[in-house]
């Protein structure tokens, strides 16, 4: 009973033990870095401490699931074989560790970011390294990683004290115990490293408390990131899968990008300075809405509506996810097979994000989801891009009923009205709708309104296409409606009945449509055909409001009539590319199109033109 006693009580210590590591790597990198925190009050650096928790248990069952097996083994057979490979295998990972901290602790005083797979770009050139290092970082780099290690090896041999205790049962009581052992621990280890039972795992936004980046980035697992960061790593070396072409090669295939006219006098607002509102419609497909595709579809008031505002009627999704909608629709940024900006930090802080153009005129900028932001990193892009407000359910009202992903549309909408009331202007709100995302369950969901194919996501755009249009008829008869501008964009496509295959340029088709009181009475019913993607929205509105729009340079203007008419997505594992001349879509591991409507002399132009652009900005992303 002892030996049992023991083995259960060291299991447990394990993820004490690792909390107590990562506790101490935040005193080091908080003193080797203390004037990163000058903004940061001492109580708000202590909460850091608090904050952490989550993603540092998580952290911690993954990294003790391994002497998990070793312990059990221990029971089965306790001897001083099985006692020094748990103390080898649970040092070696002490030591993984303290190399991780030690770099980071050193980089983030240049860098400004915790440490990532960026790290193995250096290594691969060990004379960049000897010669970009002074002698002071490499020193302090053994220092760190040495504290480290030698604290862990004190706190391993003070928390496990395996006793050779003599085991009285006999072989078979003893491997069945062991494995209860693994068979409870193992499932609860795997559980609190997903975070907990909920449909998201946990993300490294979960340690998110404050709008200070450093504050943030203390609280945040170092491991966890790194380990999250090599994975997108080994997913994000992409270039070796479509054709790189050279960056003057490239200009010159795409020559109508950089030599159209900029200027033009299709001025659509009244004023320069409207409040704006996003609305961003989950999962919205133009496929499901009459007025964009022609058919019967589910969304009888937006259609209705689309006769007072500016409807954009060539517009695709960037990507397949809501993470990459949404850097595509405030940073202008396009998508990239498999990578998803908003989950690297280190790079998504060096592209711009429309609500800081606002803030120089003196904008103040709003989000909130009806569900969690931890989703894609969603809430850390935005917290890190410094909007003033980054609210999701956690913020909602306790007593509001709700859907298993989600609050209800029709509640998001009321908080919003509420939230406008209480700001003054000029602002931007932002609103993130959940109620067509599966598993669909809007209020009063056992009345199904369609009848035909996807009858559940159907039904469920009915249900919000009656919130949108009973959130505006509320809004008029508030004060800032009359200087407000409403802007409608999906974050991506959704199967529809009439599209169903996500390699489809049609799958990405979706709504943009600009309404409100500001916009110019000639543009009003209007529709603009000109072809692009969410990427194009930010530069759009800039240049209507005398901004900087040329920080958007993968974005373009999509009222200007010289603009080149193009769009670029991305399908698992592969893109896409569309022009008013056809669109194809390529999968890369298949090296096959499951879409082409070019001949095949247009094939090659068209497939040279999209290469030329992805090596742009891939080329880019590398270096960001």
């Amino acid at each position: 009973m002892n030996l049992i006693k023991q083995t259960i009580f060291h299991i447990i210590k394990l993820l004490l033990f690792w909390v107590i590591v990562f506790d101490f790597e935040r005193i080091l990198f908080s003193i080797h870095n203390w004037d990163k925190f000058a903004n940061v009050s001492f109580i708000d650096w202590l909460l850091a401490f608090v904050y952490s928790l989550r993603l540092d248990l998580a952290t911690a069952a993954l990294l003790s699931f391994l002497p998990l097996i070793i312990l059990s083994i221990n029971y089965i057979q306790p001897s001083k074989w099985t006692k020094r490979i748990f103390y080898g295998v649970l040092f070696l990972e002490v030591l993984i560790c303290s190399f991780i901290h030690g770099g980071e602790i050193n980089a983030y005083t240049e860098w400004n970011h915790k440490l990532t797979t960026r790290v193995f770009t250096h290594l691969l050139n060990p004379d960049e390294v000897v010669r970009t290092a002074d002698y002071g970082m490499i020193i302090w780099f053994a220092i760190y990683a040495t504290l480290e290690a030698v604290f862990g090896y004190k706190l391993m041999n003070w928390f496990f004290k395996l006793e050779l205790i003599t085991n009285t049962f006999n072989w078979l009581v003893r491997i069945p115990i062991a494995l209860l052992f693994i068979g409870f621990f193992g499932p609860l280890f795997i559980l609190i490293g997903r975070g907990g039972t909920q449909q998201i795992p946990i993300n490294i936004d979960s340690a998110y408390y404050t709008k200070d980046y450093a504050a943030n980035d203390l609280s945040v697992n170092s491991v966890y990131f790194f380990t999250k960061s090599f994975m997108l790593y080994n997913r994000s070396e992409i270039g070796a899968m479509f054709p790189i072409i050279a960056e003057k090669e490239s200009k010159i295939f795409l020559n109508d990008f950089y030599t159209y006219p900029v200027k033009h006098d299709n001025y659509i607002f009244d004023n320069k300075r409207p409040n704006i509102v996003f609305i961003i419609l989950e999962g919205w497909s133009a496929n499901a809405i009459n007025s964009l595709s022609g058919i019967d579809g589910a969304t009888p008031n937006f259609d209705k509506l689309t006769k007072q505002g500016l409807l954009f009627t060539n517009i695709y999704a960037t990507g397949g996810t809501s993470e990459i909608g949404n850097s595509s629709i405030f940073s202008g940024y396009p998508a990239l097979p498999e990578i998803s900006i908003t989950m690297q930090p280190d790079k998504h802080r060096k592209i711009p994000s429309f609500n800081e153009d606002l803030k120089k005129w003196g904008y103040t900028s709003n989000y909130i989801f009806s569900g969690d932001l931890k989703y894609g990193n969603i809430g850390g892009y935005f917290i890190d891009h410094g909007f003033d407000v980054v609210e999701d359910e956690d913020d909602f009202p306790k007593n509001l009923k709700r859907g298993k992903l989600n609050y209800y549309d029709e509640d998001l909408y009321s908080i919003l009205i509420k939230k406008m009331d209480q700001s003054k202007g000029p602002f931007m709100h932002c609103a993130f709708t959940g109620s067509t995302h599966s598993p669909y369950d809007y209020p009063n969901r056992g009345t199904k309104k369609w009848k035909g194919e996807d009858p559940d996501f159907m039904s469920s755009m009915y249900y919000a296409d009656k919130c949108l249009i009973d959130f505006l008829n509320k809004c008029k008869s508030h004060s800032w409606y009359k200087n407000t501008i409403f802007v409608f964009v999906a974050d991506h496509g959704h199967a529809a009945p009439t599209v169903q295959n996500p390699n489809l340029s049609a799958y990405f088709h979706i709504p943009l449509f600009i309404y409100g009181e500001p916009l110019k009475k000639e543009f009003r019913g209007q529709k603009i055909t000109t072809l692009g993607s969410q990427a194009d929205i930010v530069r759009t509105l800039l240049y209507q409001m005398d901004g900087d729009f040329e920080r958007y340079h993968w974005s373009k203007d999509l009222l200007n009539p010289n603009c080149p008419q193009f769009a670029l997505h991305t399908i698992n594992r592969g893109y896409g590319w569309i022009t008013p001349k056809g669109n194809f879509s390529y999968h890369m591991d298949a090296k096959n199109y499951p879409d082409l409507t070019y001949d095949k002399k247009a094939l090659k132009k068209e497939s040279d033109r999209c290469h030329s652009f992805m090596s742009l900005i891939y080329n880019e992303y590398k270096n960001l």
